[in-house]
């Protein structure tokens, strides 16, 4: 059978989406009204944090989020190389300077470790990717000294013992891009924070870097999240940890399947509970895995084979000599492979299947 990379669909809330966005098309307020404002309430009670202040995309996000928490042109940054591309773009787009540090290649997270390695005395903050859905350890690399970004667009909905991620770092950015856990209708995103001073700077530079709409005190972005991508965010946020549990059992069928027989399989953070936005395995085979299952209509994929730190618009930052040993073996054999809410058992079954007769 065919089974996609992605399995997820928004088919059964069609008609409530279509009610609400006509709702709010007849309401006539687009931008910053009631949608935005009460989903930023309910986003932030879910997160557990005090605020959560809707932008237009995640890439924004993480762009606000570092300038609100104090870096400036010239500070450095650190940020692993094994990410999205947009980790670094966003940091590179303030003036900032990142600079690239190692990961888990097991959990492809950063570690204390691998960010202690990459401080100077330039260094103003830290970037944690909480990647694919698992958490990156936050707690620890507070005690850095340093403000910690979560960097949260794969981890919506995931924990760090009892701890949301978007609560457990000085502040924390989000993405509802469509494939997300949490996803809206095209573009979006979220800054959250307990911090007061931050989010009242967030909330200026979303808006041109002004307070009143008035006056303008320093060069902002015009990026807010809309109130039709707000309405549906809304509809679907009760459905999250529902979604989420149906990933990670989706994950256990793996590998109850025997899954782990043939491939690495994903390796939480300690105490984190990963939520799989990608189910990433990591296997010496990866590419030829990666065909065979294309050739049975089976999806896999890799995504960050060229990591950032080799990518040529980014290329630059990285000094001469760069080892990143972690990054480079994620980067070579991490495969995705099936995974969504709507994953069925058989689908799994047919998966595992699939791979062990690829590996032999």
């Amino acid at each position: 059978m065919a089974v996609p990379l992605f399995a997820t669909t928004l088919e059964p809330h069609m008609p409530a989406i279509a009610e609400r966005l006509a709702a709010v098309a007849r309401g006539g307020r687009y931008i910053l009204g009631p949608e935005v404002e009460a989903f930023e309430a309910e986003l932030a009670e879910q997160l557990g944090v005090r605020h959560a202040i809707g932008v237009a995309n995640g890439t924004d996000a993480l762009a606000i989020a570092l300038r609100a928490l104090g870096v400036e042109p010239g500070d450095e940054v650190v940020c692993p190389s094994f990410t999205f591309y947009a980790t670094v773009e966003a940091t590179a787009s303030i003036g900032a300077i990142p600079v690239y540090c190692d990961v888990d290649p097991e959990t492809m997270c950063v570690t204390a470790e691998t960010v202690r390695a990459a401080i100077t005395p330039r260094t103003k903050a830290i970037v944690a990717v909480h990647l694919f859905g698992n958490v990156a350890p936050v707690p620890e690399l507070r005690e850095l000294g340093l403000p910690v970004l979560e960097d949260a667009a794969q981890a919506t909905g995931a924990r760090l013992g009892d701890v949301r991620a978007g609560a457990l770092g000085d502040a924390a950015t989000f993405s509802f891009f469509p494939s997300k856990n949490l996803p809206c209708l095209g573009d979006g995103g979220a800054v959250t924070t307990d911090d007061d001073a931050v989010a009242q700077r967030v909330r200026r530079l979303r808006f041109h870097g002004s307070d009143d709409k008035k006056t303008f005190v320093e060069v902002g972005y015009n990026s807010r999240l809309d109130e039709l991508q707000a309405a549906v965010l809304r509809l679907l946020l009760p459905e999250l940890d529902g979604w989420n549990a149906a990933r990670r059992a989706a994950a256990d069928r793996y590998a109850a399947g025997g899954l782990g027989d043939h491939v690495a399989l994903p390796a939480p953070v300690a105490g984190a509970e990963h939520v799989h936005h990608l189910y990433v395995v990591r296997s010496d085979r990866a590419d030829e895995l990666a065909a065979a299952l294309a050739a049975q209509g089976i999806g896999a994929r890799g995504y960050y084979r060229t990591p950032i730190h080799l990518q040529p618009a980014t290329a630059g930052f990285a000094p001469a000599g760069l080892e990143l040993p972690g990054t480079e073996l994620a980067a070579r054999t991490h495969l995705a492979l099936p995974m969504g809410p709507e994953l069925t058992a058989a689908q799994v079954d047919e998966t595992v299947a699939a791979v062990a007769a690829a590996l032999g």
